[in-house]
Order: C-alpha cells, then structure tokens, then sequence
C-alpha cells in the first residue's frame, strides 16, 4: 500500500506484549488514516471507560506522513475522552508521526495497565517497554533530558499521572494532543513516554504526480494574505487574529459574560513577536511554520491560550500568560479546559484572580492540590458540584474556545452539533464569517449554516485522517489534495468520494457517542448565550442568540444529516 507502511504496533501493558500486525487495508481504504482508522479500530470497545484496561489509546499517522506534501506531518491520537465521555481524537504536529512512519509503522494500539510506570521505545523494527521508575513524578521538560533528544517522544507530566481529566500528551515539549484529557488515558495505563525514531523511507507511487500536486499547493498557499500575508499566520503565529476577534466584539471575556477586552493588545501576535524577538518554528514538512519561539527559548502561545489566559480571565499581562502557556506544557494540561475552569470557578467565587493567583490555581490543577482537585475534573463537574452548572461555559463537558457564539453564528451550530463537545476545529466556520474564506457570510445569520457546518465537518474529518493541517485550507482546497494523496497511494479518489469517506467517520463517531447515552439533548449551548448580551462598541451590538432561530438552524442539520427529529 504505497503512502502506508503496511505494518502497526499493538502493545498490551498488562501482558507487557508487544505485537507487529498488518494494518488492516480495508481500514485504509474506508478511512484513509489518522482520525478515521483510530475511531473505527475503538469502535467495538467505546463503552468501556477511559481507565478500563479494555479501552485503548491509538496513535495513527495518515497516507501524506513523511511524503513531499505540505504539512504532512501531523497524527491522530484517539481513545475515549475522560472529560466528556465522547470518542475523541486530537490532531498534534511536531515529528512524531514521521519518525513513527520512518520507523516503518502506520499506528499504535495500546490497550491494557501496567503494574508499574513504563515507557515504549520504537527504533525502526525494534519495540520494546521498558520500566520508566525514573520518569515517574518528572515534567514534560525533564522526560526530555532523560531519555534523550534523538528521534521525537511523547509524554505526559504530573497531571497526567494523576489524571487530571484536562491533562494533555506533550510531544517534543511542545506540540500537544491538548483537548479532552487523552493524557489522563495514557496515565491510567501507566505509560509515562513513547520515544521514537526511525530511518526508513516512505514509499509514494507516482513522485512525479506528487511534485506537481505539491507545486499547484504552495503556490496558493503563497497568494494568501491569511497564511503567508504581512499579518498571516506564518509571520505572527495564530495569535494574528487576537486584533481581529477583538474588532469584531467576540473574544470571550470574564467567562463568557463580556465580548471585548480593553487589554488584548498586549498578547497579540504583533506584540508577542516584537516582545520576545519570536522565531518561527513549526511541524514536520511544513512550510507555514506557525509556531513562535522567543530568543530566551520561551513558546510563544497559540490565540486560543492567550485570550483564554487573558481576555476570559481578565489578565493583560503578558508574561503571566507566557508563563500560564509554559505550566501547561511542562505538567501537562490542556489550555482551554484550563483556563475556562479558572474563568468559571471565578465567577462562582465572585472575584476576579490576579496574574499570581491564576498562576497558582494552574498548579494547584496540575498536582490536584487543594481546590485544584475539584477543578482538575472540568468546569462541567465542578460547576455541578457546588449547584451551578450553567456557569461552565461548554457543550458536552468540554470548555468551549475563544469564539463568542454570539458573534458568529455558525460557530453557535459547530460548536453544539460536535461529536468531542466544544470545540471550533470540528467545522470552523469562523472561516466564512469572520476570515471570508473561501466565501463570505453574515456571522449575524443562521441562513446556510446548517449545509455550511456539515459540509466543513465532513471535510475536516478527511482533512484530520490524511493527516493534514487546516491551515493549508485557508489557500488550498481539496481538490488540490485529491491530487496529492492519489499521488501517494496510487488509488483514484475524487473529491466526492474523500466527502463521502468524511462522512462515513462523521456517522460513526456520532453513533458511538450515542451508545454512550448522547442523545440531540446534548447538542445545546449554555443558557447564557441565549439571555445575555454580548458587551459591545464602535457601533456593533452582540445580542443575545434567538433560541428559536438556533433551534430551527439544528433541526435543518438534523435533516441534512438524516437524523431523526
């Protein structure tokens, strides 16, 4: 199978086995890698909780790994989420994916629980566990200097050991599998770090074809302004749209209950690059090179942690949210989740932290000190906890991002209808209405953006197996990356038929979500978004959603997508 290896790793802790299989070609063709062929390879074990030793933890690269196309880089990290109960997958960049692909393997199965803290070492055809006594208790930074730099590893810090239900598994100490706590999966199995390298080649079948696919991407990644303009992302990072969302009135500030804060400047990609001198850095085989390193090492953070850490929890300093973002990487925490927990035990408590003490209630999250082991299980379970579930600011118990739905529409539908909770990457419709691309639509206007939201989801399921980043489609299309993965595999997909294949995953997530109890009830948005004004200025006025205007745009992507009413 050119684009695929053809062998894959299954590793049972509790037996201490590991075995060499055939990754399975019907899973490649149906689901073409990374998101899809993780969900389908845990679809017969989705009722098992997250910490059974039945529920397995997938590690999946997708055709385009290791190939000349742009941003081919990128894996699927797949099992059940602790924080949601949903099936959950996260797209993470870095080199894993290649050095795993190079070592001659397409995916990690893990499932079982050792008795001890262990670490998986793959060396092109070697595969071993080893105990890893010694990585027990330390931080993402000082796994690292311990196990080595050559190759690429994955780990998690103390919040995964204790399965803070937020933790995050850190790759390379700096590109995360962030959102729903796949970190606390790998925690109750024991397994502290994978560390990986390979030397192999990737086997494409036609170069020639993959040249000229590669060439007709870069040259429409180079005529955006949004990827490579003077203030696109390869200059500034995706912290180039904090000065945007702020002019539209929609950064999510004190937990949800304001639209604008008065401060966001000071952590805006301008003023994070011209303060540290910020490097670009970026994934393997990509030329956008997002990510930001300042000159004293510091990782400058993505737009979603600077407005969270800033604007949601009303901080306007930066180095407080520098240092929030570099917490978060060494323990190993989700952002988001993070910081909307912060936000909603604030507005609970009545007050607002200081830089000080949202640092130290981080902390307290990541060693499940003190107040920090209530709000280690989510604002969901928190909020609930003390008799104010409306108060976490999210859709199936995971913390909605740094887009107000008040000031884009779609984004009200995206985030209610999708299969891992709140989250903006299922569909990201901010693309249409607030970046107006690659057509533009009225953010205040539920009109189209039922097709328009399936549609995206579809796509971005095809976009996550390849595996690919959704940066490129802010330039590119799919079309021009129908070309490129016909290249690499030899088969003939159109575009229609990579649809049809996103939603076949679609489908399926959706119906394991509902063998574990998900039902439409869960796809609302908190009440806040349909009773209270947006805070607003320079003559824009954020009101509240019309509820039965949201209710009508659901039930028309119910029929669009063949639900029942």
């Amino acid at each position: 199978m050119s684009g695929y290896t053809g062998k894959s790793i299954r590793v049972n802790l509790t037996k201490r086995k590991v075995e060499i299989f055939d990754t399975p070609e019907y899973l490649c063709s149906q689901y073409l890698g990374g998101r899809g062929i993780g969900v389908a390879m845990i679809a017969d074990r989705i009722t098992y909780s997250y910490d059974s030793p039945e529920m397995p933890l997938i590690f999946a690269t997708g055709p385009l790994v290791g190939t000349a196309a742009p941003t081919s880089g990128r894996m699927s990290v797949v099992s059940r989420s602790p924080l949601t109960d949903t099936v959950f997958d996260c797209s993470v960049g870095g080199k894993f994916a290649t050095e795993l692909k190079k070592a001659g393997y397409d995916l990690i199965e893990i499932t079982g629980i050792s008795d001890k803290w262990t670490i998986l070492i793959i060396e092109n055809g070697q595969v071993r566990i080893e105990d890893a006594d010694n990585l027990a208790g330390k931080n993402t930074h000082d796994v690292k200097n311990i196990i080595g730099r050559e190759g690429s590893y994955a780990s998690i810090g103390v919040a995964g050991e204790k399965q803070v239900r937020m933790a995050s598994i850190v790759f390379d100490g700096h590109y995360c599998a962030g959102r729903g706590g796949l970190g606390a999966v790998m925690g109750a199995k024991r397994l502290k770090a994978i560390k990986v390298k390979g030397n192999g080649k990737i086997s494409v079948a036609d170069p020639e074809k993959l040249k000229h696919a590669r060439e007709e991407i870069m040259r429409l990644l180079r005529a955006s302004q949004a990827v490579f303009g003077e203030f696109g992302l390869s200059e500034f990072g995706t912290a180039a749209i904090v000065d945007l969302i702020h002019s539209r009135r929609m950064e999510p500030t004190e937990n949800f209950r304001k639209t604008i804060f008065e401060h966001s400047s000071n952590y805006s990609g301008y003023n994070m690059k011209m303060h540290y001198k910020a490097k670009k850095a970026g994934c393997a085989g990509c030329p956008i090179l997002c990510k930001k390193i300042g000159l004293g090492g510091e990782k400058m953070p993505e737009f979603e942690t600077v407005s969270h850490f800033g604007a949601l929890n009303r901080c306007g300093n930066l180095t407080a949210i520098v240092e929030a973002n570099r917490i978060c990487d060494e323990y190993g925490l989700d952002t988001i989740s993070a910081a909307s927990t912060i936000a909603c035990y604030s507005e609970i408590q009545g007050k607002k932290p200081s830089p000080e003490e949202m640092l130290k209630l981080l902390m307290n999250i990541a060693n499940r000190e003190g107040i920090g082991d209530a709000l280690s299980e989510g604002s969901f379970r928190y909020a609930s906890s003390v008799g104010h579930p409306e108060l976490s600011m999210s859709v199936k118990g995971l913390e909605l991002p740094a887009y107000d739905p008040r000031g884009a529409y779609g984004m009200a539908i995206a985030y209610a209808t999708s299969n891992r909770g709140g989250c903006h990457l299922r569909a990201y419709p901010i693309s249409y209405e607030i970046l107006r691309k690659p057509v533009a639509a009225d953010r205040f206007s539920f009109d189209g953006k039922a097709r328009m939201v399936k549609i995206a989801e579809d796509m971005n399921a095809v976009i996550d197996s390849l595996t690919a980043c959704k940066f490129v489609f802010f330039a590119a299309s799919l079309e021009e990356y129908t070309k490129a993965v016909n290249a690499v595999t030899g088969r003939q997909y159109d575009v229609q038929s990579l649809i049809r294949t996103g939603e076949r995953i679609w489908s399926l997530e959706r119906h394991l979500n509902e063998l574990n109890g998900f039902t439409q009830m869960h796809d609302d948005l908190p009440e806040r978004f349909f009773k209270e004004e947006g805070s607003s200025g320079g003559n824009v006025k954020i009101l509240p959603i019309d509820r039965e205007a949201f209710l009508k745009a659901r039930d028309n992507y119910y029929k669009i997508r063949g639900y029942g009413l």
